[in-house]
């Protein structure tokens, strides 16, 4: 059906479309750190050897097992376990505790690693966010993996482009994830418009595109970082290079 309401919002997917999803993987190999996956279970390994030797072989399948409960509950339940939750499972299933001060810094250990070594920005994004300014209000709509909105909102002070956002929904922050309509709606909310007025922009079918449709919004897929479901997509449109967004907001406006 054709939404003949006028532009005044554009939200953003974080991961994959403004920051490339494990990009940092080849910093980190170069300074000679260990992989995140790898870096993680290493350091709840000597977190909890500090007072009981483990084996790592019961390290990485709690870590295993607790990951796959987390993409479970994502995908299951539309919610973002954070970090503190996943480790409290994770050490519950191995029958371990930490003190509290230990566990608080191997919680914030896990949060800010890709502060300590950053993944990088898409393509051309910071300078379609300068280029949209004054034209349209601009807001971020992400889920929260490992690292919480306190985290990235830090990685886009970082980059100098946290300024050109006036709206932030964290999975962490506001207790589920998308498409949950909750989500979108909050966005909508905070921004001050109606959800018929957002332009999301994503890499995700099912959460940037049918999440925003289902309240009414209008979903452009981003193919920028990775392709995963052009080809099937029902989004309005396709956004392949940043430098194009302009002239995609300009058409969907007129339709």
């Amino acid at each position: 059906m054709m939404n003949k309401a006028a532009i005044k919002a554009v939200t953003f997917d974080l991961w994959d479309t403004v920051l490339i999803d494990d990009s940092d993987e080849p910093k980190r190999k170069a300074q000679g750190l260990a992989p995140k996956p790898v870096e993680r279970r290493n350091l709840v390994q000597q977190f909890l050897e500090r007072h009981e030797p483990i084996l790592r072989e019961l390290v990485d399948l709690a870590y295993d097992t607790a990951d796959a409960a987390f993409r479970q509950v994502w995908y299951g339940q539309n919610v973002t376990w954070t970090v503190r939750q996943r480790l409290s499972v994770l050490l519950k299933g191995l029958k371990r505790n930490l003190p509290k001060p230990e566990f608080d810094e191997l919680v914030r250990l896990h949060e800010d690693m890709e502060l300590s070594v950053r993944p990088d920005l898409a393509p051309n994004i910071a300078n379609v966010l300068s280029s949209l300014q004054g034209k349209y209000k601009t807001g971020v709509i992400s889920d929260a993996i490992f690292s919480p909105g306190r985290a990235l909102r830090q990685l886009l002070a970082d980059y100098d482009i946290l300024k050109y956002f006036s709206s932030f929904v964290f999975s962490d922050e506001i207790g589920c994830a998308k498409p949950n309509a909750v989500v979108f709606q909050a966005a909508a909310k905070d921004i001050g418009v109606t959800p018929a007025e957002i332009v999301h922009i994503g890499d995700r079918e099912l959460k940037d595109i049918e999440g925003p449709h289902a309240i009414g919004a209008r979903a452009v897929l981003c193919t920028v970082v990775k392709d995963r479901c052009s080809e099937n997509t029902k989004a309005d449109a396709i956004c392949s290079s940043f430098r194009d967004l302009p002239g995609i907001l300009e058409r969907l406006n007129k339709n």
